[in-house]
């Protein structure tokens, strides 16, 4: 599985220090470099083929050099693997104190966000739209909320974000996404074809760590470097952590039928009524969270424990979509 990373970092300056180092930016060739005057930006190309973008905040109280960083760009022809994190951070450190000609290096700034994403091929534009509106009927679950993109309708896109954890979690459909994106930049219509071929049946999936505390939660890193090889070579086990909270495992089917598989497969009485609760809860409460407090269950995980037993997921198609059944996600990574 292979699983893209993006991380952030911010270094915060007094008004002297960033000044002079945005004075270097003006003395700069103008293609290296993009002005935003409406929010006081400056964007910095110059390490833009190395995977680092530079932007000046110059805000009117808090003055910070932010660093975006493209971890596969960054490593080029080779594949992120657990051989390669130490020479993505040397590379990186080299980039970064190369720009800022020794005055800043990597462990001068502060991790403040960690991404970490796969595309899922569920083979069809018609499964990537039925997926989503499925994972819209999961609502709210613990420690997390469901939210709009500012930037994406929500019929393309689900996103959660975390009430106090620092986590943001999208699942988008990754056509739309780029087509998108293609439109606006009015790219050439082969090249717009082609990439409408190469993103058909994928769900961007994302896992954001966007707040300090998020890094710290994962991370026994003291300094940037050390978190990012931390977190890179736990990326797979971060990816699941968060994303087996989000999505219950098992096959999706409309409430009669998931009905009927819980009464052949489940042969204790008991269970099969704490199950049957749940399930009809969900599409209620709008709500996997609230169908699970509702349910008044004191081990509601060794219910959906129940679920997963018979591969099936307590989250059913709506009776308003055409789709009957979908397969398990979990098949597909």
């Amino acid at each position: 599985m292979h699983i893209f990373s993006f991380l952030e970092l911010s270094l915060t300056l007094d008004s002297e220090q960033f000044d002079k180092q945005l004075l270097r930016i003006f003395k700069m060739p103008k293609e290296e470099y993009q002005l935003y005057s409406e929010n006081n930006m400056y964007v910095g190309d110059a390490l833009i083929s190395k995977g680092i973008t530079i932007r000046f905040n110059d805000k009117r109280y808090k003055k910070k050099i932010q660093l975006t960083v493209n971890v596969e760009r960054i490593l080029g022809n080779d594949v992120l693997n657990d051989k390669h994190i130490s020479k993505l951070v040397e590379r990186l450190e080299k980039s970064i104190d190369d720009y800022f000609h020794s005055e800043y290096g990597l462990n001068d700034f502060n991790l403040v966000k960690m991404g970490f994403g796969t595309d899922i091929d569920v083979h069809s534009r018609e499964n990537v739209a039925a997926y989503l509106k499925v994972f819209k009927r999961i609502g709210k679950i613990k420690g997390f909320s469901p939210s709009s993109d500012s930037e994406l309708s929500d019929d393309i896109c689900f996103r959660l974000v975390g009430n106090s954890n620092g986590i943001d979690v999208m699942i988008s459909d990754f056509e739309s996404l780029v087509m998108n994106r293609a439109r606006k930049t009015e790219s050439k219509p082969n090249k717009l074809w082609t990439t409408e071929e190469r993103t058909r049946g994928l769900l961007r999936t994302e896992i954001w760590l966007r707040a300090a505390k998020a890094v710290r939660f994962f991370s026994n890193g003291l300094v940037a470097s050390e978190q990012i090889a931390d977190l890179l070579e736990k990326r797979e086990k971060i990816f699941f952590t968060v994303f087996t909270k989000i999505i219950p495992p098992g096959d999706y089917y409309k409430k009669n039928e998931a009905i009927e598989i819980i009464m052949r497969g489940v042969k204790s009485g008991k269970k099969r009524r704490k199950m049957l609760r749940l399930l009809m809860l969900i599409p209620e409460k709008k709500s996997l969270l609230l169908a699970q407090k509702a349910s008044n269950s004191r081990r509601i995980d060794d219910v959906m424990d129940m679920f997963e037993e018979i591969n099936l997921s307590p989250v059913t198609i709506s009776k308003r979509h055409d789709v009957k059944h979908l397969k398990n996600l979990y098949e597909y990574l």
